[in-house]
């Protein structure tokens, strides 16, 4: 989905903040929230319907909030919307407001095919199609109608898109993608600087390249 969390490519925010000490947790609570995640198997939380659940954040609250507020809102969304607590009995503990996160709009795909076999090979140029959906999506926003190559074929995996919204296990070849700085930034990118991403086979569609050196 198209949100506040993609912000790959977006100007304005400033230098990436790095923290020296490389400790996993920064405080306490931070350690309980890794644990609940890990412990939230009643919830029947998959990977991408827990993804999801941060993306649905407030845009506000996700950008003024650290990683592992993240988490804790997305593990509690899921667990009221399961039916196994409500927001005013984690208001009640909390001894507050508890934010959560907004509705799920996102609906299954159409296509609900499993793929097997890979379309494509090492070396082939790709575009990656412009989609916006309401629910979850592995493509970033910024190589969304943009140009790359092909340089892995992972294999075949489960689709993201269709497991966060409950639609289970359908298979697509699954592909490491390079693009150039400069097809995903223009002027903002620097010569000979790549970016790779993975991308599933139906996100993409042929191209063919004028200019594949990485300039």
């Amino acid at each position: 989905m198209d949100g506040v969390h993609d912000l790959g490519g977006i100007a304005g925010f400033g230098p990436v903040e790095h923290d020296a000490d490389e400790s996993p947790f920064a405080e306490d609570w931070e350690r309980r929230v890794f644990r609940l995640k890990v412990g939230s198997g009643p919830l029947g939380l998959n990977l991408p319907a827990f993804r999801h659940s941060i993306e649905r954040m407030d845009p506000a609250h996700y950008l003024s909030s650290p990683y592992f507020e993240h988490w804790l809102t997305g593990v509690a969304t899921m667990a009221v919307e399961a039916g196994l607590t409500t927001r005013e009995d984690l208001e009640r503990r909390a001894g507050g407001s508890f934010p959560l996160s907004q509705p799920d709009r996102g609906v299954l795909t159409d296509d609900l095919t499993s793929r097997t076999e890979p379309r494509y090979k090492v070396g082939d140029g790709v575009r990656v199609r412009e989609w916006h959906p309401p629910g979850h999506t592995r493509a970033p926003r910024y190589v969304q109608g943009r140009r790359g190559t092909i340089v892995r074929v992972h294999g075949v995996v489960d689709v993201d898109d269709i497991e966060a919204h409950g639609g289970g296990s359908v298979t697509d070849p699954f592909y490491a993608v390079r693009f150039t700085s400069h097809e995903l930034w223009g002027d903002g990118g620097g010569n000979g600087e790549v970016v790779h991403v993975d991308l599933f086979e139906r996100y993409l569609r042929p191209a063919v390249f004028e200019d594949t050196d990485g300039s």
